[in-house]
């Protein structure tokens, strides 16, 4: 063999064992699979082209110049998913426990620049201990250039971040400014302060695990928006989530094949149960209308009184976002605003159209919640809603009562279509305190009050516990039987196809953040 050829085999050969054997041991007994498992797993067999194969750092200090790693800690390229092209980092833990170093940085750089250009996504499998420290500065200045191309992306592209090992620090930031955050159970977690420094400063006792584990970002933090069992589950979902969405904000969302038949789903009928206080599954709804098991739920255990997730509905990408009446009877929330607004904008981004579903009894009262902002969390959901311009449709199957009403994508904020079950009440509140409210006076002084109430609550419902008033003004566009809603969703969205919104020219919004 040519001593040169036989020479690039042998740098190709080291760069391919990362850390070493040794420490790959170490990796697989994590439970972990290693940077290179991983990229092969998520790409197509084959397609996975490497960029920067052979960098390596420029530290002196501190003896590094006797450590050196080819690719230094992350590898970056391309390659295709279901014959899509994505641009993917994922970074090496047994190099430097996958610390950020300036040219491990500029790898990433690299290949997030490429993603714009060409117009694809870009996955990022993130595994760290944090910034190199023997590099001080320059490590901090590498995450800021990412930090920067993560906003300058946003929108454009689809990004995605799953963490499968430690992410602490400054490092957190880029995962937080992309568009899904996905973790997995148990050899993941996100921290800005590790316990160390918790404990130190505030005397918690916490593991890294509490502190900010899979299952904490999922259920209380809401940085999570996909959790997974272990390193193979996770790019699994990330190939299913991949497949709603667009290359990027200039194409629509790849179309399955579909051959329309008469789409009547008689599994929708009787799922509001008669008693307007009863609860029932939302989910129901949502498998009634979708394409069988096409739904991918977003978020699932954070803020569980509202839904969000794609699906598809004749085989094209949509985006839900329904109350739950299984949850606090599906009111609005602090968290549930924030889940569904940052949803709803990802959509909009992206071309992806909406359907609200919606059984909701206003915004959640109590001090808790406006002292944490309800004002201007919940004014997020309907500024979100508002500016969305991608084709947007609302189902009403039960409550919609008060201001929530009004942010649950209605008319009056530009949907271009709302329809509504017979079961739907349109109200500014129940009839049972409006009664109270109204008619005060004659209930008090009536000879007997709970009767007087009874009736007059009665007399409420009869004028507002339905949606033919609201039908009446065009606020709701049809009253629909709910085995008919799918038939109606597919030529509506199919009907709405090419709309376009000219917006006043502006250089953003101020979104109340």
């Amino acid at each position: 063999m040519d001593p040169k050829i036989k020479n690039l085999e042998e740098r190709k050969a080291e760069a391919l064992l990362g850390g070493g054997e040794v420490r790959i041991k170490k990796q697989h007994q994590k439970k972990k699979l290693t940077a290179r498992e991983r990229v092969n797993y998520l790409l197509d067999e084959g397609s996975f082209e490497e960029i920067g194969m052979l960098v390596t750092h420029r530290t002196t200090d501190f003896g590094m110049e006797n450590e050196l790693y080819y690719g230094d800690g992350v590898i970056t390229g391309y390659g295709t998913i279901n014959g899509r092209l994505v641009y993917v980092f994922a970074q090496d833990f047994t190099v430097f426990g996958g610390a950020l170093s300036e040219t491990h940085a500029e790898k990433i750089c690299k290949v997030m620049d490429l993603a714009v250009k060409v117009g694809a996504p870009m996955i990022g499998l993130n595994d760290s201990g944090g910034a190199r420290i023997q590099e001080g500065v320059r490590s901090l200045g590498g995450y800021a250039d990412i930090f920067y191309r993560n906003v300058q992306s946003s929108g454009v592209i689809p990004q995605i971040s799953a963490i499968m090992g430690p992410c602490a620090g400054g490092a957190v930031y880029s995962p937080a400014m992309t568009d899904f955050t996905m973790m997995v159970q148990d050899t993941s977690y996100m921290f800005v302060t590790g316990p160390n420094v918790v404990k130190t400063v505030t005397n918690e006792e916490v593991t890294s695990e509490e502190l900010g584990g899979a299952s904490t970002h999922a259920m209380k933090s809401g940085v999570a928006h996909v959790t997974s069992a272990n390193d193979v589950a996770c790019m699994e979902d990330l190939k299913k989530l991949l497949s709603y969405l667009p290359q990027n904000n200039q194409e629509k969302p790849a179309q399955l094949p579909y051959e329309l038949s008469d789409e009547i789903r008689e599994e929708l009928i009787g799922i509001v149960p008669d008693n307007p206080n009863k609860p029932y599954d939302m989910h129901e709804v949502i498998s009634g209308i979708i394409d069988k098991e096409s739904f991918f739920e977003i978020h699932k255990d954070y803020a569980e009184n509202i839904i969000v997730g794609f699906a598809r509905l004749g085989g094209k990408s949509i985006g839900i976002v329904a109350n739950q009446p299984m949850f606090l009877a599906g009111v609005l929330d602090v968290n549930s605003s924030k889940k569904a607004a940052r949803f709803t904008r990802f959509c909009d981004c992206f071309n992806i159209p909406l359907l609200v579903l919606v059984d909701v009894p206003g915004f959640l009262p109590g001090t808790d919640q406006e002292w944490n902002g309800i004002i201007v969390h919940g004014a997020k959901l309907l500024y979100a809603l508002s500016e969305a311009t991608v084709p947007r449709i609302t189902v009403i199957t039960r409550k919609a009562y008060g201001g929530a009403y009004d942010v649950m994508n209605s008319k009056h904020i530009g949907a271009d279509f709302n329809y509504a079950w017979p079961t739907a009440e349109i109200a500014v509140m129940g009839a049972k305190g409006a009664a109270e409210i109204i008619f005060k006076k004659e209930i008090k002084e009536a000879d007997d009050p709970e009767a007087k109430w009874k009736e007059k609550e009665a007399e409420y419902a009869s004028k507002f516990a339905h949606p033919y008033r609201a039908a009446r003004r065009g606020f709701i566009d049809e009253v629909i039987l709910p085995e008919n809603t799918r038939r109606k969703l597919i030529k509506s969205f199919s009907m709405l196809e090419n709309k376009e919104v000219n917006r006043p020219k502006r250089k953003h919004g101020n979104i109340p953040l």
